[in-house]
C-alpha cells in the first residue's frame, strides 16, 4: 500500500496545499524562484503537511486557516534540505541534482535563507502567541541541530545519547511541532495540542531511525542516492554505532574518507548489515513508534486517529 492511500481523503487539500506551496517562493528574483522551484518540483513525501491537516481535524477545521501553518512547517523542512546538502556536498536530492550541484554553494544557502523567510511569512497569518513561540523555538532547535551534524562528522567517540539528541533536532522536533500547530490552528484544547506534540516527538525519532536503516538496506533507486551515503558524507548514525561495537567493523569505518570507493563502501555496507546492527537500530525504532501509538490510544477515538495510527505504522515499519 501507498503512504498516499492512507490519507486519499485529504486529496482536495494537499492539492491546495501543493499550489501554495509553489505560490510561496514566487520572487522577482528569477534565480531565487528558479532554485527554490527545483526543491518543490523534485517531490516529496509531505510528511509534515500531513500531520498537520490531520492534527487539525481533532478540532474545528478550516483548510483557508490550517494550510498557512502547513506551508510553513513543509517550507522550514525544505530549507534545511537545502542547508543539508550544502553541508553534505549531496549531489542527489530524491534522484534529482540538488540546488548546489545545479547552482552552486553560495545560491543554495540563500536558497535556502529565502525559502525560510517565506515560511515565516505565512505563520504571520496565524494569530495565536503560542503559535509562533512554538515554532521560534523549534527554528532555534532545529539551527542547532545542524551545527551538532556538522560537528559530529567523523566522530566516531559518540554515543547512543548524542545520536538521539541530534535526531531529534534534525527531524524529530519538526514533526511534533508540525502536528502542535496543527491542532493548535484548528482550535483544539491545551490537552489534546499536548499529547499531539508528544505523538509527533516519538514517530518523528522512529521515523529517522528507520530512515538511517535504509540507507544500508535499501537500492540506490529507492533511495534517490547511493546506499550507504551518510556514512561516506561522515554521518554516524544508529546502525553505524552497533556495527562499530565489532572492532574490525570499527577499523574499517574509521577509514572511510571521501576518496573510499564503491566496491569498499559495498563491503562496508555488508558487514554492517551482517553484523546484527540493522535488527538492533530497529527495535529501538519499534520502541519509538510503540510510544507513539500509546499516545494517540489517549485521543478522541474517531477517523482522524486511525489515520493518524495507519501513516505512523506506515512510516515507522517501512521495509529494510
Amino acid at each position: 500500500m501507498k503512504l498516499q492511500r492512507l490519507y486519499s481523503f485529504l486529496k482536495t487539500d494537499i492539492d491546495i496545499i501543493e499550489k501554495e506551496l509553489i505560490a510561496a517562493i514566487q520572487s522577482e528574483s528569477k534565480l531565487l524562484e528558479t532554485a527554490s522551484l527545483n526543491l518543490i518540483r523534485a517531490g516529496g513525501k509531505r510528511i509534515r503537511p500531513i500531520f498537520v491537516l490531520l492534527s487539525a481535524k481533532f478540532g474545528n477545521y478550516d483548510i483557508e486557516r490550517v494550510k498557512n501553518v502547513a506551508v510553513s512547517l513543509e517550507l522550514i523542512h525544505m530549507a534545511s534540505l537545502v542547508h543539508d546538502d550544502v553541508i553534505d556536498d549531496a549531489e542527489l536530492r530524491r534522484g534529482k541534482p540538488t540546488v548546489k550541484a545545479k547552482w552552486d554553494n553560495r545560491i543554495a544557502m540563500y536558497t535556502g535563507d529565502y525559502i525560510l523567510a517565506c515560511s515565516l511569512e505565512y505563520m504571520t497569518k496565524i494569530d495565536h502567541y503560542l503559535a509562533h513561540k512554538i515554532l521560534a523555538d523549534t527554528m532555534v532547535e532545529v539551527c542547532i541541530g545542524e551545527i551538532k551534524q556538522i560537528q559530529d562528522k567523523y566522530r566516531y567517540n559518540q554515543n547512543l545519547r548524542d545520536y538521539l539528541r541530534r535526531i531529534k533536532r534534525k527531524t524529530a522536533i519538526l514533526i511534533a511541532a508540525s502536528c502542535q500547530l496543527g491542532a493548535i490552528a484548528g482550535g483544539t484544547e491545551e490537552d489534546i495540542h499536548k499529547k499531539l506534540y508528544k505523538f509527533g516527538y516519538y514517530v518523528g525519532m522512529s521515523y529517522q531511525i528507520t530512515d538511517d536503516i535504509l540507507d544500508f538496506t535499501a537500492s540506490e533507486k529507492e533511495l534517490g542516492k547511493p546506499a550507504g551515503g551518510d556514512l561516506l558524507q561522515g554521518n554516524i548514525t544508529l546502525p553505524v554505532l552497533y556495527a562499530m561495537q565489532d572492532p574490525e567493523i570499527e577499523t574499517m569505518i574509521k577509514r572511510i574518507n571521501e576518496h573510499t570507493s564503491k566496491d569498499e563502501m559495498k563491503e562496508i555496507i555488508l558487514k554492517i548489515k551482517s553484523s546484527g546492527a540493522i535488527e538492533k537500530s530497529n527495535e529501538i525504532s519499534q520502541r519509538y513508534l510503540k510510544k507513539a501509538l500509546s499516545m494517540l490510544e489517549q485521543l478522541p477515538n474517531n477517523r482522524v486517529r486511525k489515520s493518524l495510527t495507519d501513516v505512523a505504522n506506515f512510516i515507522g515499519k517501512r521495509k529494510y
